[in-house]
């Protein structure tokens, strides 16, 4: 996840006891639910909200994850995580992840997603448009106060 072209949002967050095994090291699927919050907070950041998405009736289920560990995260540490879109098409929308220890900027873990976009009944559609233009902008890195949704 070198390429650096697309909007980047950085979320941080503390690790809990109750992320941790025995060890005192963050349990895997944790990385997963993390990835997930950067993505939530991604979408914030361009102006809209997963919960908006879903009232226009266009829903984002994981169709793909990749996680790939590479060292471990312990209970109390500050976690960055950093959200890049890397693809964005009609129906579908791809992200990369970066989990970073905050103090040092090891990183812990890298991952992706890829979702698919669904109507309300459960069946493949395209993204509705004033979604998309924003989507397509953070993905050249042209997201502007302009160019954010408004008003939902």
């Amino acid at each position: 996840m070198t390429a650096k072209t697309a909007k980047t949002c950085e979320t941080q967050l503390r690790v809990r006891y109750a992320e941790t095994d025995q060890m005192g090291v963050v349990y895997h699927s944790n990385y997963v639910i993390w990835f997930e919050v950067g993505r939530v907070e991604a979408m914030r950041q361009l102006g809209f909200t997963y919960k908006q998405m879903e009232a226009d009736g266009c829903h984002l289920p994981v169709v793909e994850l990749r996680c790939r560990y590479k060292a471990p995260a312990r209970y109390d540490e500050m976690i960055t995580i950093r959200t890049r879109l890397k693809n964005v098409r009609a129906g579908l929308i791809h992200f990369e992840y970066e989990a970073l220890r905050a103090d040092d900027g090891l990183l812990l873990a890298e991952g992706e997603t890829i979702h698919l976009t669904l109507d309300n009944q459960g069946n493949r559609c395209a993204f509705p448009q004033k979604y998309r233009t924003v989507l397509e902008a953070a993905l050249r890195s042209e997201v502007t106060e302009s160019s954010r949704i408004s008003n939902l």
